[in-house]
């Protein structure tokens, strides 16, 4: 009897371990590198390679990006929707280059970005749920042929080793795109 009640108290604590890991919210927290040969990228995004530093916190979650894009194409007019391509962090006038953070909360916050007329404000959104990453953004401001409102969502998620952040963009998660641990932090 003494033996059951032992093996069924272990068994309750195994239990409730594994219950407590599957709870722990990821971190996503390290160098990333985009693996462009495995994630769906815009043409005319014109990425050639894209790192992340990310540096989360039980509070918030903090995004920096840097992008190399290849230059125009001969003839090519700038315009359009600018930079965009990977993740969401492009400015969309070019560079990509930026760090914004998010609360993880849910609650939206405000930043204000620079702009080729000044800067812009931008509303952020963040929100661990299930082991995902759920971060979005809007911004409304007035271009050369008036108001314009753009926004991004994106779902993060981590292999199960931790080496591999996929990352789907957009409302539909049609566009994917895989970081791999550059394994600098």
């Amino acid at each position: 009897m003494k033996m059951k009640f032992v093996f069924a108290a272990a068994a309750c604590l195994m239990l409730a371990a594994a219950a407590f890991a599957q709870d722990k919210a990821p971190n996503f927290s390290g160098h990333w590198e985009l693996d462009t040969s495995k994630s769906k990228l815009d043409e005319r995004a014109r990425v050639q390679a894209m790192g992340l530093d990310v540096t989360q916190t039980a509070a918030d979650i903090k995004v920096a990006t840097k992008t190399t894009r290849a230059p125009r194409p001969e003839g090519a007019t700038p315009g359009g929707q600018g930079g965009g391509g990977g993740m969401g962090r492009g400015g969309g006038f070019g560079g990509g280059d930026n760090t914004m953070t998010y609360t993880l909360d849910g609650k939206e916050t405000s930043i204000d970005t620079p702009g080729p007329n000044g800067p812009i404000p931008v509303k952020l959104k963040g929100k661990i749920d299930g082991g995902k990453l759920s971060l979005s953004r809007s911004s409304t401001f007035t271009g050369p042929n008036g108001e314009i409102t753009t926004s991004r969502k994106e779902t993060w998620s981590l292999s199960a080793d931790g080496t591999t952040l996929t990352g789907r963009t957009g409302t539909d998660n049609a566009a994917r795109n895989k970081f791999v641990d550059a394994g600098l932090c």
